[in-house]
């Protein structure tokens, strides 16, 4: 029995089919009178066969356009694929374009990144950035940063494929899509250095067509990924952006660093700021926990306080919250005036708590000796602010190697800068002082400042 084509999906078969032949044809370099020598087809037809206009190619047809395109035989199985699927009705194409893979819910609302996410999702929707790797301390906030920029690229039409790495914390509700699911697995299973990335361009062109997609890669180490795959697929698919959060930069060309810092966080002794992002969602979280907690003037100035000592750090500032189960308020915060390593672990949720402390150390101990040993020094010397002089002065080391750790330091997330003085100045974050089980070294011996230029030691 024979299935007639309804006008609606011979379009969209003949158009997957025309983008497949299409892209295996740039990809390696060919024009259409090139590929009709190859092939012995004539330029006309595998002109109509890429615009869509050729509704039933013959299968000989095919067949002698894989042989001119060279395709292996996955390659050459997906084009057969797309013949099938037209001659059926292209439903199964049809139904995967018009059900646009989502990306997972979020669990919790945004809280003051908004301005983040309209810079994030714009530079991604116009294609300005192709590659985004968002950095930052564990627990900062990054995947729902990237959630949010998912959510709203989806919004405005663009399919999302989200990988989540094994081990990272997924705070949010898989979107249920086996198709996109195994389509992502792919993907990230090719940037780790398995598959091959024409059998995967060509997968991609034949589910989402030419439209411009978004591949999030979220949690994954990027010491682990090809980018020499990364740039096949970049060039065979120009719609394709990839975001990326992990703890550090993949340090490629073409990357965008995005770092995320902790939410502001004001000094109180200069006024409360109920307002601040800080103390905002420290008292959403206080709500959860703690209903009858009226956020009246002496709660203010806890919670801004609180906010302030914890450096903003959304993780940390949750774990805090879940205190309240046990404890008022007022000792929460004789707590953290005594010892704040206690509170990172979250009593709600023991296993994330604890990761945080794993992630600090984790992360301290990737960075360089003298970065460590700088992070030590600066511990034991100050719980305040420091400036980049005092960098200088410390270490001895010349100015742009100072302004380069501090720079360093601030991508890794372990200190946040600060305007509190009215001055650029930095601070080891709190979760760091408390979970990072940093001893410091002796200061080294100042070294002698060059004769011109550049603060003295």
């Amino acid at each position: 029995m024979t299935t007639s084509l309804s006008p609606e999906d011979t379009v969209t078969a003949t158009a997957a089919l025309g983008t497949l032949i299409r892209g295996h044809r740039l990809r390696i370099g060919l024009t259409q009178q090139e590929l009709a020598d190859l092939s012995t087809i004539s330029v006309r037809a595998i002109r109509d066969l890429e615009k869509g206009k050729a509704q039933r190619p013959r299968a000989d047809t095919v067949r002698l356009i894989a042989d001119g395109l060279r395709l292996g035989p996955r390659a050459r199985t997906v084009l057969e694929d797309a013949v099938r699927r037209g001659h059926r009705g292209g439903s199964g194409s049809r139904h995967f374009a018009a059900e646009r893979p989502a990306p997972p819910v979020p669990l919790h609302p945004l809280i003051e990144r908004d301005a983040e996410a309209t810079v994030l999702t714009e530079e991604l929707r116009s294609g300005a950035e192709r590659l985004i790797t968002v950095v930052g301390l564990s627990g900062v906030g990054k995947t729902r940063l990237a959630l949010e920029a998912a959510a709203r690229l989806h919004d405005a039409g663009f399919p999302v494929l989200w990988h989540t790495a094994p081990g990272a914390v997924a705070d949010a509700l898989p979107a249920c899509d086996d198709r996109s699911a195994a389509l992502t697995a792919d993907c990230a299973a090719l940037l780790h250095g398995d598959g091959e990335a024409d059998d995967l361009a060509a997968d991609l062109s034949g589910a989402l067509g030419d439209r411009p997609v978004l591949l999030v890669l979220d949690g994954v180490d990027p010491a682990r990924l090809d980018f020499a795959r990364l740039t096949r697929l970049l060039r065979e698919l120009p719609g394709l952006r990839l975001l990326v959060t992990a703890d550090t930069p993949w340090n490629v060309p073409g990357e965008r660093l995005f770092l995320v810092s902790p939410l502001e966080a004001p000094d109180p002794s200069g006024g409360v700021r109920p307002d601040a992002p800080a103390a905002r969602f420290l008292l959403g979280r206080i709500r959860h926990v703690r209903p009858d907690i009226v956020p009246d003037e002496r709660v203010l100035t806890d919670v801004a306080w609180l906010g302030h000592r914890l450096d903003g750090h959304p993780l940390a500032l949750s774990a805090a919250a879940s205190w309240l189960t046990v404890c008022d308020l007022t000792t929460l915060r004789g707590i953290v005036e005594s010892d704040p390593a206690p509170l990172l672990d979250h009593l709600a949720d023991g296993p994330s708590g604890s990761r945080l402390r794993e992630r600090v150390a984790r992360t301290l101990a990737g960075l360089p000796d003298g970065h460590r040993q700088l992070i030590g020094v600066l511990c034991s010397t100050t719980d305040q602010e420091f400036v980049l002089e005092d960098v200088v002065r410390l270490t001895g080391m010349p100015l742009p190697h100072c302004g380069r750790a501090v720079r360093d330091l601030l991508v890794s997330g372990v200190i946040r800068s600060s305007t509190d003085a009215g001055r650029s100045a930095f601070r080891v974050l709190c979760v760091v002082r408390a979970g990072g089980g940093l001893t410091a070294p002796p200061p080294p011996a100042p070294r002698r400042a060059p004769a011109r230029g550049g603060p003295r030691p």
